[in-house]
C-alpha cells in the first residue's frame, strides 16, 4: 500500500499505531485485547488506535471468531510505504527511525542473554558508497528482492520453519552530504 495522503501519513506517525501494524502483520488477525496484552498497552488504547487505522484503510475488521463476540482486526495490506514531503511525512519518518534505532539498541543491550544460536544473529553495518541516484535505486530494489520470499511468508502463514523468530530487517539508504563535483584527474 503506497500512502500519499498527508492525513493518512499523519495517522500512521504514532509509535503504538506502527506497533499495531507490525503486530497484525506478524501474528495475523487479533482483537484489541490481544494486541494490548502483546504490546503492554490497554485494550481501550489499542481499540482507539485500531479504529483510527481503519479510518485510513490500514486495518479492517476480520471475520468474527467463536461465538461472534470477539472482533479481530487484520491488515488490509501486509506492506505499507509512504511518499511525499512536508510535516506529516517528516514526522512519520522521525517516529519510524527512532523506533528502529530503539529496537537496535535494545537488541544490542540484551544480545548476551539470548540463546547461543541467536546471540550473533543481530547485525548493524553500513557502507558509504559512491553511487548515482539510479544506482542507489537499483541497490534498494535488489535488497528488497532478497527479502521478498520471506515477506511472502507473512501472507501465506504456512510452512514457517521450526525454531523461527521474527527478525526485523531494516533497509535504509541515505545520501550523505551535498552533491560533490566529479573527481577529475589530469
Amino acid at each position: 500500500m503506497e500512502i500519499t495522503d498527508p492525513r493518512a501519513i499523519r495517522a500512521m506517525a504514532h509509535p503504538l499505531r506502527l506497533e499495531l501494524i507490525e503486530l497484525l502483520g506478524t501474528v495475523g488477525p487479533s482483537t484489541a485485547a490481544e494486541c494490548a496484552r502483546r504490546l503492554g498497552s490497554t485494550q481501550a488504547s489499542c481499540s482507539y488506535h485500531l479504529r483510527l487505522l481503519a479510518k485510513y484503510g490500514f486495518v479492517e475488521q476480520a471475520a468474527p471468531r467463536g461465538d461472534g463476540r470477539e472482533r479481530p482486526w487484520q491488515l488490509t495490506d501486509i506492506e505499507q510505504s509512504w511518499s511525499g514531503h512536508g510535516p506529516a511525512a517528516e514526522q512519520l519518518e522521525r517516529v519510524f527511525v527512532q523506533r528502529e534505532a530503539d529496537r537496535i539498541m535494545a537488541w544490542q543491550a540484551a544480545a548476551g542473554q539470548q540463546p547461543e544460536e541467536w546471540r550473533d544473529v543481530g547485525f548493524v553495518g553500513g557502507a558509504t558508497l559512491p553511487l548515482t541516484a539510479a544506482e542507489a535505486v537499483a541497490v534498494r530494489d535488489e535488497l528488497t528482492a532478497v527479502i521478498e520470499p520471506y515477506v511472502a511468508r507473512l501472507t501465506e502463514r504456512t510452512g514457517w520453519p521450526e525454531g523461527y523468530r521474527f527478525v526485523r530487517i531494516l533497509l535504509a539508504g541515505t545520501p550523505v552530504g551535498a552533491e560533490t563535483e566529479e573527481n577529475t584527474d589530469e
